[in-house]
Formats: C-alpha cells, structure tokens, sequence
C-alpha cells in the first residue's frame, strides 16, 4: 500500500508542520497558525490552511474569521510545538496541588450531622431476642462531664440466642465499659476490643442472668467524621455511598474461611455450618457453656473486628441489621431501598420500617432489628447519569436494585 497516495490528507499535514517548522526558526510571527490549528477538527481543512492560502491575503483572514476556535477549546490542545506543550503540563503540574488541596479543604470542612430511626420485630419467632440503642447526641445522653471536642453518636444492634438476657446485658452496658476505658478518648479503637471483653467478663460474672444465653454485637461509635465499626458475629453495617453499597464488617460465621482456620487452631471444630456443631456464629458475647475460664482462649471469641471510616459528603447513611435481614436481601439491594424512600420522605425511621417490611416479604424466618442513620439534614441529590449515544432503559436506582435481587437470589 501506498502510504502517501492513501492518505492525501495526513500528507498535506506533514507538509504544513514542516513549514511550519521552517517558519519558526525564520522568527515568523505564528499566532495566526494557532488560531488556524484550532478553528478546524478535519485533517484537511487544517491543511489547506497551512499551505494553500496565504493567511495575510484577503481570502486567507476571511478564512480565520470562519474558522475562529470555540471558547472552550484550549490553543494549547492542538499546537504541534513541544514547548510549549511542555509549558502546559508544567503547568498542570504547579495548578495540580492546588486544586487537589481545594478539594480536600471541601472535605475537610464536611461535618456529618446524626439522625436515626429503627424499627425491631419478633417476625416469625416465638420469642424477640433483639435489642438495639440509638445515641444521636453523645454529650446529651452521657451528661455532665462529658465534653467531647466533636460531636458524638453510637448506635448497635445485639442479636440474642439462647434467650434475651446477654443481649440486654450487653445493650445497657457496652457504651460505659467504653467511656470508662482508660484509652477512651485518645485511643477509640483500644477503647472498643477492651470494652467488647469486659462486657463479656461482666456477664460472666452475674448470678441473675442466664450465663449460658448469648448475642451477637455491631456498634458504630462515631465522633466528627471519624466513624468506627464493631462487629462481633453476622449482624451487619452497610454504608450508602452515592447510592453504592460499601460494607464496614464482615460476618463472623463459622465456615468462613477465616473464622473456620481460627477455630481449628484453637482446638474446636466447625460442623454443617455451626461452631462445635452448637452455634452458627463464631464470635459472641455471653454462651459461657462453651467457653473456658475468663481470659482464655477459646474457638468462641468475644473481641469484635474493626472497620475505621472517615466519613464524607458522599457518605449519605449507614444501614445497620441482624442476620434476618441479611439472609434474604443483599447490602446493595437494603442501600437501594433506604436511598429511594429517604429520596421520597427524608426519614430514617420510616426506612428501617421499609426494609423490615421488604425482609418479612421475602419470608425472613427471624427476629428483624434494622437501624438508619443519616449523616445530613438533607435528602439524598438525584444521581444524574451522563447523556450518552445509547438510551436507557432503566435508572441508576432500577440498575442498583436489579443487582440486589440477582444477588439475593444467587
């Protein structure tokens, strides 16, 4: 193949840049050859006016005044000399900074503001073993004394089992096992797996509650926008970022493979699913039949996983559930539903009742206990989807929601 009789066009290019060239290093003034570079986007059109017309003949000005770039198009985008193509990305480079401490200042100056609602059902169990807390101001809640530098929230979800005594243990007194650690403020993660521990050792140690019943714990403590997630078995916490869901804990099941090689190690065995073929979760509070003396170890933990986050103004709400919402509905389709409703009515409380409800539907067979908590006064912003050459045929919202399902269902 012939390369110049095949391209005709890039040919007249090449011949213009040469001249171009040769132009340059006469001292020629060029300004106009920019304008010209830019006032067109065909190859040939930029070549005929490099080297047919003349630019300083009546036809070739008449040709920049047709041909005059639009505004938003940069000279630079199209100029052929290195140099000055250098120069822009130098100054790309000095502009970057900027701009990206801009957008941290942005982020920086976002303060979360706590809003929450819950709803708990016994479903279709014979006994409600649930309990949950919801603190949206800790200074209010905790009182005198407690003068925090930002402002404050904790919220947590205990699933009991084997009776309602561990979890109502563990829900009236976690939060001052917290408070009074000794790395509490400076060191709130210490402060958390400490208080996790001492929490289940004080449970031990009561003589009117059943030692032998047991639960499950997720907190999230939260100050300013530093968020900490606790987790001890399969409850969950699912943040909605922008309408994407963003899970903050794992669940502590006992064929997880992290979970199951832990067990092991220590000397217990995981059967059909269930730790030493007795429970289906792999770490709690309470369920002191199947562990040794305080302070041992044991295949049946009670220190919880941590999950830090700092929150931003994409973070619209965290979503927290039990096992029974879990097992029939995927954290994508939950953070889909909540987005929507709160889009529709801005409350928190009315959305948990929602995915209660969606969970009962689909025919979850336990106790439901779900909580919302919202990080704005303000609804969620309408996500707008770029325009583009191929139509669709469903919303954002529709695509998220579709995933959820596929996902429940798979």
């Amino acid at each position: 193949m012939n390369f110049q009789t095949s391209f005709p066009s890039l040919r007249k290019i090449l011949v213009g840049i040469h001249d171009l060239g040769r132009k340059m290093a006469a001292g020629a003034d060029l300004s106009h050859a920019f304008i010209m570079l830019d006032g067109s986007y065909g190859g040939k059109e930029i070549a005929s006016s490099l080297v047919d017309e003349d630019p300083n003949s009546p036809k070739g000005m008449e040709q920049l005044k047709v041909r005059k770039p639009p505004r938003q198009i940069s000279i630079i985008r199209h100029c052929v000399n290195t140099a000055l193509l250098a120069n822009s990305a130098e100054l790309d480079l000095a502009m970057g900074p900027s701009r990206k401490a801009s957008s941290l200042d942005g982020q920086s100056r976002f303060l979360p503001v706590f809003r929450s609602g819950s709803c708990s059902e016994i479903g279709p169990k014979t006994y409600m073993e649930d309990e949950h807390i919801c603190i949206d101001n800790l200074t209010d809640h905790l009182g005198v004394g407690a003068d925090f530098l930002s402002p404050g929230a904790f919220y947590g979800v205990f699933d009991g089992h084997g009776g309602k005594d561990a979890a109502s243990f563990v829900c009236n007194n976690l939060l001052k096992f917290v408070i009074e650690d000794q790395h509490f403020p400076t060191s709130l993660e210490k402060a958390l797996k400490s208080a996790f521990v001492m929490t289940d050792h004080a449970f031990a140690d009561t003589r009117s509650l059943d030692r032998s019943s047991g639960t499950t714990a997720l907190t999230a403590l939260i100050f300013g926008r530093t968020m900490l997630i606790a987790n001890a078995g399969d409850c969950r916490a699912v943040l909605g970022k922008r309408g994407k869901a963003i899970e903050l804990s794992r669940d502590h099941k006992p064929n997880c493979n992290v979970e199951k090689l832990r067990i092991e190690e220590l000397g217990g065995i995981v059967s059909d699913g269930y730790l030493n073929g007795q429970l289906s979760v792999a770490r709690a509070i309470g369920d002191w039949h199947m562990k040794g003396p305080k302070g041992s170890t044991c295949p049946l933990s009670a220190e919880p996983e941590l999950q830090k986050t700092t929150l931003t103004d994409e973070d619209e709400f965290l979503v927290m559930g039990c096992d029974g919402l879990w097992d029939v509905m995927s954290s994508q389709c939950a953070v889909t539903i909540v987005r929507r409703e709160l889009m529709d009515h801005n409350d928190p409380e009315r959305c948990s009742r929602e995915l209660v409800r969606e969970a009962l539907k689909r025919n979850s067979c336990d106790n439901l206990t779900v909580i919302v908590v919202c990080f704005s006064s303000d609804p969620p912003p309408r996500i707008d989807v770029p325009k583009t050459r191929v139509r669709r045929s469903i919303s954002l919202e529709g695509l998220h929601l579709l995933k959820g399902v596929l996902d429940s269902n798979g």
